[in-house]
């Protein structure tokens, strides 16, 4: 029984929106911080970078004690909360865990519903994404993972489905499956825009929409900070290690 009610416990502080952003806030500076090493190259949904540098007035110390300052006040709001007990950070390694499983089988669970489709064909002709070294690839897949659930799934999926519900009155079924359909093609498309983008190619995006709508599920099953964890230890599996 204790089993149960600690498995449930888990489920549903995971799920829960302010927990979420706490436990994806290393990510966020882990990405801006390795950011000053790359080169320029960062994701391409990244909105944040700009200000902070504007922030800093495009200069390389001042960013780099802007970010440390977030990191130290994170630490010292960490500290606040546990001793409140709003947040226990046990949690980490839970949801790093979990994540994991589901990153090693996301990548043939995207194949499964393609040939479920009949559309793995198009696979077959897959263009060579663009290569970057190690740490370079380490930053982007953090910075892919929190940056692009935060934009596609958050923002936009979940602004989609609020927006259809609220204001356009839709059957909440409409709603969603609008909201997961257009924020997986918008995921998808770009990819394949700007000049660190990837050449388009038909099996590609055709892939890429599908994780779309697989991060869509893991996100509304199991939140936010599931799915930026789950999409970024992919995208270190997939970048890093092949």
């Amino acid at each position: 029984m204790k089993m149960k009610e600690a498995v449930k416990t888990y489920l549903d502080k995971t799920r829960d929106l302010p927990t979420s952003v706490i436990l994806v806030f290393p990510l966020f500076v882990l990405y801006q911080l390795g950011l000053l090493a790359t080169g320029g190259v960062r994701n391409g949904v990244d909105f944040v970078t700009d200000v902070l540098m504007a922030l800093a007035g495009h200069n390389f110390w001042n960013y780099f004690l802007i970010n440390l300052g977030i990191l130290i006040a994170f630490g010292l709001s960490l500290i606040w909360l546990r001793k409140k007990g709003e947040f226990n950070p046990k949690l980490w390694p839970k949801v790093i865990a979990e994540s994991t499983v589901y990153a090693f089988f996301f990548g043939a669970a995207v194949i499964g519903m393609m040939r479920g489709l009949g559309l793995d064909v198009l696979l077959a002709s897959g263009a060579g994404a663009v290569e970057y070294g190690v740490f370079d690839s380490l930053v982007l897949s953090i910075g892919a993972g929190l940056y692009e659930e935060l934009v596609f799934r958050l923002f936009l999926m979940g602004g989609m489905f609020y927006a259809g519900v609220k204001w356009v009155k839709w059957p909440a079924w409409l709603a969603a499956t609008t909201a997961v359909l257009v924020s997986s093609l918008l995921f998808s498309a770009v990819h394949y825009i700007g000049s660190l983008g990837d050449p388009f190619e038909l099996g590609s995006f055709t892939y890429r929409f599908f994780a779309g709508v697989l991060l869509a599920v893991i996100f509304y099953l199991r939140g936010f900070a599931v799915a930026v964890y789950t999409h970024a230890i992919y995208d270190v599996i997939v970048m890093v290690f092949r």
